[in-house]
This record gives C-alpha cells, structure tokens and sequence, in this order.
C-alpha cells in the first residue's frame, strides 16, 4: 500500500481547494426551492381553511417565510453534498479581519443609498413594499415583534446563506465577477416582487442594485457575515420606516444583529477563502460526482 508523501518541512500544507458548484446549480436550487415552496405552503393554507379568494392571514405568511427558507437552505445543502459533504466555510460562514471587513460594508450601504438616492430622484417611484403589513405588523404587539424577528433576523440570515453563499459561489465557478453579481442581484429582486402590477416594477431596480452589491461585498471581504450584517441593517431601517411603532423593535433587533455579525465569526475557525479567484478559467472537465461516505 503506498503511503501519501510527508509535508516537505518549513512548507505549509496546500489550502483545501473551494468545491467545484457548477452553475446549474444556482438556478436548479432557486427553482426546486420555490416549487416546493409553493406546494408545501399551498398545502398549509388548505389545511388551514384560508379562502383563497381574501387576504392571505399574517401567520400563513410567516409559515411561508420560514418554509421557504428551510426549502432554500435544503436545497443548497443538497446540492452542495452531490458534490463534497459540505462545511460552513464553503458557504462563506467563516473568520475575516473585522475592520476591513466593516469598512467595505459601511462602504456597500453609502454606494446602495446614493444609488437609490438618484434613482429615485430619476424615476420617483410611487411604490412600497407592503412586507410589514402581510406579516402582520400592525396586528398587535405579538404581530409586530413577529414581523420585525422575520424581517430583521430570519431574512437576512436565510436569504444570504442562499443568495450570497451558495447562488453567487455557484456562479462564481464559471463566470467572471460582474455577470455573476449581476445575475444574482436580478433573481434577488425578482423573489422580492409582490406582483401586484406593473407600477411594482420600479422597485426592482433598488433590489437588484442591493443584491449586486452584497456579492461585491462578500467578494471583498470573504465572509458571508458581512453581508448578513448588511442585510439587517438595511431591513431595520426599512422596517422603522415601514411600520407602524417599528422603530421599537428595530433599534433592538437591528443592533443585536450587527453585533451578531461582528462577535460570531470572531468564535468561529478560520477557513480559506469561500469563493474562487476571480481570474480563474472555466473548468469544462469537471464532473459531478457524489460523495462516498
């Protein structure tokens, strides 16, 4: 039996390479996700007795919420381990340096603003997003403080596990940075869309300029808790705006989110770099395989 070659001293051993996602696997994930999403929830409203033709009830909504993102991260999961068993670091949950790492995402929040800023002044949209009222925010205490945990904590976190750490890193595999935050800024403010009329596509745009910037974000600093920081201050600022006494909620869990951000990858091991270079050529040989336990 031969026996692996020893680590030639003063040498350090070879960074473990980023598995190979393919593409395919963004869009497959995202659309298997968001069928089962559709049927599983479609299930639970007729379980419920919810008449199709009102208004759907705020805690049909959450259970929405929450089954898509259990959908969204399974689907990554399983993908992910058609081709290696998964770590956490693959999925850019890891250590980063942290003053650089807030200084590119206070960086990604100003160029979001002013770039919404002109937009607006350009186009000015006559829309909002009605995310707070569907959740129930306005139906009471209890109705608030639910709305504000999904929109500023189980949002963030799920969207960008997916979004960020595994659509965009499948992309990444294949094509070059700017195509690939640009895609997945798109399909971001797609899922955002209530369709509820043409006038609601304004307010696309905003999102999907959002989205691109958390895949520069993430591409900078190579941690996903960047941009799930990112994410829950945006949806705090949002949520304040948006509902009624959201503020009370918002100047808790917005806060704890960031210092979340900030503290749990300082208790996490380091690992290397989620995402590949960004020179690295396409890979036509590669192969999907399953993992052999």
């Amino acid at each position: 039996m031969e026996q692996a070659p020893s680590p030639v001293a003063g040498r350090e051993p070879a960074a473990e390479p980023t598995p190979d996602w393919p593409p395919w696997f963004a869009f497959a994930g995202f659309f298997g996700a968001l069928l089962c999403t559709v049927t599983a929830v479609g299930l639970v409203a007729v379980a419920a007795g919810v008449d199709s033709s009102g208004d759907t009830p705020p805690g049909i909504v959450i259970a929405g919420t929450l089954i898509q993102s259990v959908f969204l991260l399974g689907a990554a999961y399983v993908l992910a381990r058609s081709v290696t068993p998964p770590r956490i670091w693959h999925f850019g949950l890891r250590r980063a340096r942290l003053w650089r790492t807030i200084g590119w995402a206070a960086l990604g929040m100003v160029a979001f603003y002013v770039l919404t800023a002109v937009y607006g002044a350009l186009v000015q949209p006559d829309v909002e997003q009605d995310v707070t009222d569907t959740l129930g925010a306005d139906d009471g205490t209890l109705g608030l403080i639910a709305a504000g945990v999904m929109v500023m904590v189980v949002a963030p976190f799920a969207e960008e596990a997916f979004f960020r750490g595994f659509f965009y890193r499948a992309l990444r595999t294949r094509w070059p940075v700017a195509v690939a935050a640009l895609v997945d800024g798109l399909i971001f403010g797609l899922i955002h869309f209530s369709f509820d009329g043409a006038e609601g596509l304004l307010i696309l745009p905003p999102l999907a300029f959002l989205g691109v910037i958390f895949c520069l974000v993430y591409e900078k600093t190579g941690t996903l808790w960047a941009v799930v920081g990112m994410h829950a201050f945006n949806n705090a600022i949002a949520f304040s705006y948006q509902a009624d006494d959201g503020w009370k909620i918002a100047v808790i869990a917005g806060p704890l989110m960031l210092v979340a951000c900030a503290v749990i990858p300082r208790l996490m091991p380091d690992g290397p770099a989620p995402l590949p270079p960004p020179e690295r050529g396409a890979r036509p040989d590669a192969q999907l395989s399953l993992p052999v336990e």
